[in-house]
C-alpha cells in the first residue's frame, strides 16, 4: 500500500506541476496546442510520459476543455480569448504509476457566473474530499457534490465520473457525482481513486 501511494503521489506530483507551468503562461491568444507542447515538455523533463497520448488513439499529451466542451477536448490551433475558461487535464506516468490532475484556469476577465461556476465545482470537490474515511459510501461522495451543486444553482453532469487509479489510467471503483448516501460500496483504506465533478450552468 505504501509503495502505491508514494508512487501514485510522485506520478501525480508531476502532473500538477505541468499544471503550475500552464498558470505562468496562461492569457488571451494562446493556442490550446501551445498548452500541450508545454505539458508534453514538462512531462518528458522530469522522465515521466503521458497517459492519454496514443491512449485509445488520443493523438495529444493533455486534454484542454474550453467553454461549453465538458471534458476530453483535443489541443488545437485554436486561440484563447479573453472571458474563455479552460480545463486542463493532465495525467503522467512515472514508473509504471499514473497520477491524474485536472485544473481551471480563468483567461483574461471572464463573466462573474463562469466564475462562481468555478469556484462550485472546486468547493464541491473539496467537500467530497473532506469527507473521506474508513467505511463511507460511494453514494456519500456523490450525495455531497451533488447537493452542494444544485443549491448553487447548478447540475451535475452525469455522462462522466471519476475512477480508480494506479497502475492502471481507469480503474474500479467508479467515482460517480451525483447519488444517495448510503448507497454503492463502502470505500476502504489502500483505494486510490479521482474525485472531479463537472459542472454545468444548465440542465
Amino acid at each position: 500500500m505504501i509503495e502505491s501511494f508514494e508512487k501514485t503521489k510522485l506520478a501525480g506530483s508531476i502532473a500538477s506541476g505541468a499544471l503550475d507551468e500552464v498558470n505562468s503562461i496562461i492569457k488571451p491568444g494562446l493556442s490550446t496546442l501551445e498548452i500541450d507542447k508545454l505539458c508534453y515538455e514538462y512531462i518528458n523533463d522530469h522522465n515521466a510520459f503521458s497517459a492519454p497520448l496514443y491512449y485509445r488513439g488520443y493523438p495529444k499529451t493533455c486534454c484542454t476543455s474550453v467553454n461549453h466542451v465538458v471534458c476530453h477536448g483535443i489541443p488545437s490551433e485554436k486561440i484563447l480569448k479573453d472571458g474563455d475558461i479552460i480545463n486542463v487535464d493532465v495525467t503522467a506516468i512515472k514508473d509504471g504509476w499514473h497520477g491524474d490532475t485536472s485544473r481551471m484556469f480563468e483567461v483574461g476577465n471572464i463573466p462573474v457566473k463562469a466564475k462562481k461556476l468555478i469556484q462550485t465545482t472546486y468547493k464541491a470537490m473539496m467537500k467530497a474530499i473532506q469527507i473521506l474515511k474508513d467505511d463511507i459510501y460511494l453514494g456519500d461522495i456523490g450525495s455531497t457534490i451533488q447537493e452542494h451543486v444544485e443549491a448553487q444553482g447548478f447540475s451535475v453532469v452525469q455522462d462522466f465520473c471519476g475512477h480508480g487509479i494506479g497502475k492502471l489510467f481507469h480503474q474500479l471503483p467508479n467515482i460517480l457525482h451525483y447519488g444517495k448516501k448510503g448507497t454503492g460500496e463502502k470505500i476502504s483504506e489502500g483505494m486510490i481513486f479521482t474525485i472531479e465533478p463537472m459542472i454545468n450552468t444548465g440542465n
